[in-house]
């Protein structure tokens, strides 16, 4: 090997390493918006108990915060919210419309109450079975919203409150984080209340966004 050569092998070496990393505590402790882009990039991995893994990168995700009207955390602490109160990094999961499995990565500091609600992902690895479960063969409506995220994923009410840092069934690893110019901001899909708020992120130009208002505009430091 060349000396001129090392250093790029060493990157490349580094780089390999990290992105199948979990993410750590400390990513999921920071307020839901902050949380919510750097979100972007990062791969959800669900194993299921044959040791089949399936792996999916997110391209769409909302922040909610307690004092936000559309949050389920702003009438406060109840049975159903509970985990979104914290621990951070954890997996809040509702049934929306008495239908669709959603879910949501808990942030900020214990007792909080807010959390990022993942709406779509760019299927990476397993894409049979996940086209199994959703009963469909187009990649790019397996994960494209969070119903489906859920069902292609067979994420469902069981796994409410479930560690996303060092739990089994599911964790979010490193994966390839999106810069900046290709992140646009714009308002939430899907709900009545507060939807004008401009904390829906999504990857710019991803096919596997959800349906919906794609505009907005992009970030910028």
């Amino acid at each position: 090997m060349a000396a001129g050569e090392a250093p790029e092998v060493r990157r490349a070496e580094t780089l390999a390493l990290t992105v199948g990393r979990p993410l750590a505590r400390s990513f999921f402790t920071r307020p839901s918006l902050v949380v919510a882009r750097a979100l972007l990039g990062r791969d959800l991995v669900r194993t299921f108990d044959d040791g089949t893994e399936l792996r999916a990168r997110i391209v769409e995700a909302e922040a909610y915060r307690e004092d936000d009207p559309a949050s389920h955390s702003f009438r406060g602490r109840t049975a159903r919210t509970d985990v979104m109160f914290g621990p951070p990094g954890r997996l809040y999961v509702y049934v929306s419309y008495g239908m669709h499995f959603c879910m949501n990565v808990v942030t900020g500091r214990d007792g909080e109450g807010s959390a990022v609600l993942l709406r779509a992902a760019e299927p990476l690895e397993g894409l049979d079975r996940m086209a199994d479960l959703r009963r469909l063969q187009d990649p790019r409506l397996l994960c494209a919203g969070p119903g489906r995220l859920c069902q292609a994923l067979a994420i469902t009410r069981a796994h409410d409150g479930i560690d996303l840092v060092s739990g089994d069934a599911l964790v979010i690893e490193r994966g390839r984080p999106v810069r900046d110019e290709d992140v646009v901001v714009g308002p939430r899909v899907g709900i009545t209340v507060a939807a004008e708020q401009p904390w829906r992120f999504h990857v710019r130009g991803s096919r596997f966004v959800s349906r919906g208002p794609r505009f907005g505009v992009a970030v910028t430091r």
